[in-house]
């Protein structure tokens, strides 16, 4: 089932990029990251309350709290220089760049996390770098 939930998370990416490039014409992009992230909010709590969990949040153990407050952060800095970016330059490779993301998330979490970096997860990785640079850089 993840693979389901993992494929509509990269739809959803895709147009949010090209919605976004649309949408943050001619306006500040921290206005607009403002904007989004509201509307995620709202959006969130509202699934949250539907399924009946707001009383789980005071249940939130300190530790996870802290590293979602984290997460939260480094999503926040993230959407704002994706904005930016997309402000600045063409949707698809904005987009290429940002989604080297995978190649730096399979890195940190064999450091930080203990997942295993396989020959053929390095090479992946690898490719998805050089990718990057093949797409991005003229």
């Amino acid at each position: 089932m993840w693979w389901t939930y993992a494929l509509l998370s990269a739809v959803f990416a895709a147009l949010t990029a090209i919605l976004a490039k649309v949408g943050v014409k001619g306006i500040d992009s921290n206005v607009a990251t403002a904007i989004r992230t509201s509307v995620v909010l709202v959006l969130a709590w509202g699934v949250v309350a539907l399924q009946g969990n707001l009383g789980a949040v005071a249940a939130i153990p300190r530790g996870s709290m802290l590293f979602l407050v984290l997460s939260a952060a480094a999503t926040g800095a993230s959407w704002l220089f994706y904005f930016k970016a997309l402000q600045l330059g063409t949707a698809s490779l904005v987009s290429a760049v940002d989604k080297s993301s995978l190649a730096l998330t399979i890195i940190l979490a064999a450091l930080f996390l203990g997942e295993a970096l396989t020959l053929k997860t390095a090479i992946g990785c690898t490719l998805i770098i050089a990718g990057t640079a093949v797409i991005a850089w003229p």
